[in-house]
């Protein structure tokens, strides 16, 4: 069963959006965003779940003041696995939820390691969501009707999970715990990484030796200022491979 959706593609009909989160005390959200071409992750498409309203609003068609204004509101969002979304938002538009109830990070409290949205629904909702295709490029237009319903289903059943995982930390008297880990997620930086930090990314990269160690984290820091600077990925800036070789061959 495909899920009712409405697509918004102008600032005024988004504007209305915003005003209607105003009035509630919670609503749904998650994002699609691609990075695959470029260094920071670029925002496709926003999801809000309202009641059971479902929009989708079109982000590269909105201006930013408009998409940060969605978050100048006291409601709480309801997002699950919600580190990327709050990333993606707060580039997109500089703003992001301040307010947050992750499903994934509250089911850690009740039990569960980090599953999946699917698998949340299915255990706790009995629920199966439809599966899409992990290739879909989110920032083609237009989407697909079979991506549009796919990508409203991610926020469908937020709400339920909401109300039955949040029974379940009343009754372990854990509801603290799960606010303050969201609460902790909100704060966490959403700049891009810092350069000089870089090389830890590299596998292995703690295991060389300390002269090659210094040229990693050199060659390193130059590769992710370059990449930000062009927007492009990384991996195409210098491999990780490449840059080993370069460590491992420095003069010792």
């Amino acid at each position: 069963m495909s899920t009712a959706y409405r697509w918004i593609d102008d600032d005024q009909s988004a504007s209305a959006v915003a005003d209607q989160l105003k009035t509630v005390a919670n609503y749904a959200i998650d994002t699609e965003f691609h990075r695959e071409k470029t260094y920071f992750p670029q925002l496709a498409l926003i999801q809000i779940r309202v009641g059971d309203e479902t929009f989708l609003l079109d982000a590269p068609r909105l201006s930013a003041p408009v998409l940060a204004e969605m978050f100048n509101n006291n409601a709480v969002a309801i997002l699950h696995a919600a580190q990327q979304d709050l990333e993606v938002l707060s580039l997109a538009c500089g703003a992001k939820p301040e307010v947050i109830f992750d499903t994934q990070i509250a089911a850690g409290f009740i039990g569960y390691s980090t599953p999946s949205l699917a698998s949340l629904v299915q255990r706790e909702l009995n629920i199966s969501l439809p599966k899409g295709d992990r290739l879909t490029d989110w920032l083609r237009r237009p989407l697909t009707a079979d991506q549009c319903s796919y990508a409203a289903s991610d926020v469908e059943h937020l709400h339920d999970l909401h109300r039955v995982i949040s029974i379940q930390l009343e009754q372990l008297n854990r509801e603290s715990w799960a606010h303050d880990a969201c609460a902790e997620l909100v704060k966490r930086p959403t700049q891009p990484i810092d350069p000089t930090m870089a090389w830890l990314r590299m596998k292995d990269a703690r295991t060389l030796k300390p002269k090659s160690r210094g040229v990693a984290q050199s060659v390193a820091q130059w590769r992710e200022e370059r990449a930000q600077k062009l927007d492009t990925p990384i991996r195409q800036v210098l491999p990780d491979l490449a840059l080993l070789g370069i460590s491992q061959k420095a003069p010792q």
